[in-house]
């Protein structure tokens, strides 16, 4: 099975990013007036280190059968992101905003190749986590349903050309993340349901080094 580079999330956002890039201008950020979105994001950014179990499925007209990913993530606020990979294959995958790198098992780092794009994700989506969203507002427009125990975040591209490829990033959850679909206009989509999500208690040392912690 051909490896997937990265956490399909991010490899996706990482093609809308370089589309808005390549545009002169961008639309100014407008805040939804949404009292919902308001709590989810105030909800999410009250844990600042968790850790969750995922499945993440991709499913493409291309393929015979979809290919399917488990690992662990550990997100911690302001700092960034480790991507752990255990089947098919095992890799983690360091997201900080200020680079990105693959994990060896003595935790040492190796940059990714082209991890400008990857930095950049990283940034966009502790933003967002974080309750700034002025990021994310350039780039999407955002529709929030549900309540605030069962509630859906739905982004659709503001710009052309990244709407060509990209069709919706659907967030859902209640008080954490509980899954994420990326719907493609080729009709590809990408599912990751987060599972066991909780607090994340101490980081290990080779957690730490990876994350650029004290």
């Amino acid at each position: 099975m051909r490896r997937l580079i990265a956490p399909l999330f991010l490899s996706c956002l990482l093609l809308c990013v370089a589309s808005v890039a390549a545009q002169t201008t961008a639309p100014q950020a407008t805040a939804p007036d949404d009292a919902l979105l308001q709590h989810v994001l105030a909800e999410l950014g009250q844990h600042q280190a968790v850790r969750a179990d995922f499945v993440q499925t991709r499913a493409n007209p291309a393929l015979t059968q979809p290919q399917v990913s488990r690992g662990q993530l550990l997100f911690v606020l302001n700092h960034g992101m480790l991507w752990q990979t255990q089947s098919p294959y095992a890799e983690t995958l360091a997201l900080t905003g200020r680079h990105a790198a693959r994990i060896d098992a003595q935790g040492h780092a190796h940059p990714m190749r082209d991890a400008r794009g990857m930095d950049r994700i990283s940034q966009m989506l502790q933003s967002m986590l974080a309750g700034k969203l002025d990021e994310v507002l350039r780039q999407f427009n955002v529709v929030a349903s549900g309540t605030t125990a069962n509630w859906t975040l739905r982004f659709t591209p503001k710009q052309e050309r990244m709407a060509r490829v990209l069709g919706s990033i659907t967030l859902s959850g209640d008080a954490f993340l509980e899954g994420i679909r990326i719907a493609m206009h080729d009709g590809g989509s990408t599912d990751i349901r987060f599972a066991h999500t909780r607090d994340a208690g101490p980081l290990s040392a080779l957690e730490q080094r990876a994350l650029g912690l004290p």
